[in-house]
């Protein structure tokens, strides 16, 4: 299964009319999840049919194709019981801040055919060209963004393999001066797409300039996106196993704010992960240990620099076997002889 975005050219009626679903099915969307909060509370519990046709036939009324209708039903009965299962937060009701962006289509689309295609309830759509691959598409979703709506079409295909150039092994360490630091010794430059857009941003907020801004953040979004889809495609292309320290991104956001979100290191594991799948590749995300920047990774000697007093400190010397270590490529080392199960100079950990 793939996932395709097509860019819609609506006419003004077609657009008037999304308009007008995204208002009722926001209003269905806080329905949906009082509904399911309150009778939980006196233990009704639904299957996940019946929930969905709880407002049969009020599709009619409300000028919304049922299946469309039972779609956002099915998006918030799938929220809830990822709640249940404490895999995720409770749904949050729509508002005028919080604003449904998205119509879901559970029915299989027609292929495209002319540069247009058909959705239920709007008619034939032009798109702008964009080649498809063969297969069948299951279903679909419009999103309103703020450069346009988009079709989403989930696509019964076999994506594209990803060429496989080396066999490598390799640790990584995020960083937010430098965005990964590699067990190679390589370093990857932060791009910095937050703080390059900051003070146009910051000029349209001043002015109030709503769409602007809307536009301008979902430019940064693209490009940090970007950005981490041809990282990750490489890193998946060299190394079969790849060893990501996965830090308390959370409690670091704390002390050092914008920094964190504008890593997008969350999204690049994502993408890691997917596509080493494709590959027969492996990620291991290792959880950070607090001693990976002191500890040696020649000796295993805790010598290094320790406390946020000494976070300056980027380079140091092991006391022990006199090996000097750079901070961030020493973690990342450490971060595949603690996944690799190895000890210092590549021993097995339990081989003593």
């Amino acid at each position: 299964m793939v996932q395709y975005q097509l860019k819609l050219r609506l006419n003004r009626k077609q657009e008037q009319t999304l308009n007008s679903w995204l208002y009722h099915l926001a209003a269905v969307h806080n329905w949906a999840v009082r509904k399911l909060e309150l009778d939980a509370r006196n233990s009704i519990y639904y299957r996940r049919k019946d929930f969905q046709n709880l407002l049969a036939h009020h599709g009619e009324r409300l000028g919304i194709p049922s299946h469309t209708l039972q779609g956002q039903l099915c998006v918030v009965y799938d929220s809830w019981q990822r709640c249940f299962k404490k895999l995720a937060t409770r749904p949050r009701f729509k508002s005028k801040r919080n604003k449904l962006n998205s119509i879901s289509f559970p029915d299989p689309f027609r292929e495209p055919k002319a540069g247009k295609i058909s959705v239920p309830g709007i008619g034939r759509v032009r798109f702008h060209k964009q080649i498809l691959p063969e297969g069948k598409i299951k279903c679909g979703r419009i999103v309103k963004r703020a450069s346009g709506w988009y079709l989403c079409l989930f696509i019964d295909a076999q994506p594209k393999a990803i060429p496989v150039v080396a066999n490598g092994v390799i640790g990584i360490d995020p960083g937010f001066s430098s965005l990964l630091a590699l067990s190679t010794g390589e370093k990857i430059n932060h791009p910095h797409e937050f703080k390059a857009a900051a003070q146009r941003l910051a000029q349209a907020q001043r002015g109030k300039r709503k769409k602007l801004s809307a536009r301008l953040q979902e430019r940064i979004r693209n490009r940090r996106k970007d950005r981490n889809h041809k990282l990750s495609r490489r890193l998946v292309s060299e190394n079969k196993e790849i060893y990501f320290s996965k830090d308390n991104h959370r409690g670091i956001a704390t002390k050092f704010g914008k920094s964190v979100a504008d890593s997008g290191h969350g999204q690049l594991r994502g993408f890691l992960a997917y596509k080493a799948s494709r590959t027969d590749g492996r990620l291991y995300r290792e959880p950070a240990s607090k001693n990976s920047t002191r500890m040696c990774s020649v000796c295993g000697a805790l010598t290094g620099p320790s406390g946020l007093a000494q976070l300056s400190v980027r380079q140091w010397r092991c006391s022990g076997c006199g090996s000097l270590h750079d901070r961030d490529t020493n973690a990342a080392i450490n971060a595949v002889i603690v996944g690799s199960g190895l000890g210092p100079r590549g021993e097995h950990a339990n081989a003593a």
